[in-house]
């Protein structure tokens, strides 16, 4: 009987299933994304209004053709989005889940609540991302591909999706450092990386926003008259603004200019302003050629800038 009794148990164990605590939950939730067809719905149609809103409202006259712009930047964003399907994506999002589940990274070691670690790890992904901006303007072998970006003659919603497709598999291994030094779970990355999209789309839009609306946004997030600032051909002007989603960045770093006039804007590199120089073969291969001086001599630039 005792056998039985044994053997009985064995065959029928008691439940031995966890009931789920709240700490089982949010780890659930973390591990979780904003779902693809969400993020891509919301990035197609913000760069469908916009497009729409800059027919309607230009800031900035064309210097180019729309259409021939807009098509040789998708193509761009074409390969760059292939590239990174199959290098950031796999790579970042199994390094987000080993994080959650190792608690790896700063966030992580501390004691913080669920509803407080996504907004943490979300403003300190754009702070850590305004540092990379910089440094691929200030390291010569990152200038020279993100020179790609600032090529481009006009500035408007598909200049936000034109990089060169090296520069984003360098950035890959920044990218990986964020989410380990900070420890950034799932939910938070795929929260921010939906933002910073529908951030830099509007900041490069060429919309004339009513001056006021303007200066009320300007005092928490990029927007398109702050971000021109940036793409000037001007090396003073181009060197601020580095934010892509908070302004408050730039404020802290004392790097904000927005006393420029968008008028007296030109937009562009002065070493490539040709038709050929910025067609799209010869914007893939700039990276691998012998570099030109990108900026005009610093006594054409003051005359430029005078009134």
């Amino acid at each position: 009987m005792v056998s039985d009794g044994i053997r009985m148990k064995t065959l029928f164990p008691r439940s031995s299933r966890h009931t789920p605590t709240p700490a089982d939950t949010h780890q659930g939730i973390r591990q979780k994304r904003v779902p693809a067809w969400v993020n891509g719905m919301l990035i197609i149609g913000t760069f469908f209004f916009l497009f729409w809103q800059e027919r309607r409202r230009p800031l900035r006259p064309a210097v180019e053709s729309i259409s021939k712009r807009t098509g040789r930047n998708l193509m761009m964003a074409g390969i760059t989005a292939i590239t990174l399907q199959m290098t950031e994506r796999p790579l970042i999002s199994r390094l987000s889940r080993l994080v959650t589940r190792r608690r790896i990274g700063m966030l992580k070691s501390l004691p913080l609540p669920f509803w407080l670690e996504v907004p943490l790890a979300v403003i300190l992904m754009d702070y850590t991302l305004y540092w990379w901006h910089v440094l691929t303007h200030r390291v010569s072998c990152l200038w020279r591909f993100h020179v790609v970006h600032h090529i481009d003659v006009d500035l408007d919603a598909s200049t936000a999706i034109r990089f060169h497709f090296t520069e984003m598999v360098i950035s890959v291994v920044w990218r990986a450092g964020q989410v380990a030094f900070i420890g950034v779970s799932p939910l938070p990355l795929s929260i921010w990386q939906t933002l910073l999209l529908v951030s830099v789309l509007f900041h490069h839009s060429n919309i004339a926003l009513p001056i006021r609306m303007e200066r009320w946004l300007v005092k928490l997030i990029v927007t398109p008259r702050m971000h021109g600032i940036h793409h000037s051909d001007r090396r003073k002007e181009t060197d601020s603004n580095w934010s892509s989603g908070l302004t408050f960045w730039d404020r802290l770093h004392g790097t904000l200019k927005l006393d420029v006039p968008q008028e007296s804007i030109n937009i562009g590199i002065p070493a490539y302003q040709k038709g050929p120089e910025v067609s799209l073969p010869h914007l893939l291969l700039i990276p691998f050629k012998s570099q030109r001086p990108s900026w005009l001599p610093a006594t054409h630039t003051i005359e430029q800038s005078s009134p």
